[in-house]
């Protein structure tokens, strides 16, 4: 599958219209549902293959957010052979209590995963906690970058982030397709 196929059955897929509130508060006629892609095992694993090679080498460990992020990681865990950590957006009050499960994070060089990032708020704030238990973030990939300031505020955080798709480039080749 082309990088251009790949992105127009990842439109097709997943995009929704309606009236849609964002958890950045925004709100949006069309959404991407990103279950509707990670829910899709040839799908998703297509993804993951597009995004393995993005995965950068200094790394340590993938770290999948709570609950999109999840999936992703664990394919790109088993594409690139690096552990996967799962990373609540809150420790929980029981068990192990941890934010990160999945084994230890502290001098952890970890690449934060997330399915679609609108204003990033979520990663920065998942980095910041990540970076409180003593891990290293300074990359994110993310399937959709929607193109509302993610890229901006996660660079003030300073993490990079890496997009496999933005989407003006979905919708350029959902355009072709």
């Amino acid at each position: 599958m082309t990088r251009d196929e790949l992105a127009a059955h990842i439109h097709r897929r997943s995009l929704l219209h309606g009236h849609f509130v964002l958890r950045s508060g925004a709100t949006s006629e069309r959404y991407f549902d990103k279950y509707l892609f990670e829910s899709d095992p040839p799908l998703l694993r297509a993804i993951a293959e597009a995004m393995a090679p993005l995965v950068p080498d200094t790394v340590d460990a993938i770290a999948g957010l709570e609950l999109g992020g999840v999936p992703l990681a664990v394919m790109l865990s088993q594409l690139t052979g690096l552990p996967t950590r799962f990373v609540r957006k809150q420790a929980k009050e029981y068990g192990t209590r941890r934010l990160a499960e999945g084994g230890d994070i502290e001098g952890r060089r970890l690449l934060v995963v997330e399915d679609v990032i609108t204003s990033g708020g979520q990663v920065v704030l998942s980095t910041r906690d990540l970076r409180a238990l003593g891990a290293s973030v300074e990359h994110a990939l993310c399937v959709i970058d929607r193109e509302a300031g993610g890229a901006t505020h996660l660079r003030e955080a300073g993490v990079q982030l890496t997009p496999l798709f933005t989407m003006s480039a979905l919708e350029s080749a959902a355009g072709a397709a």
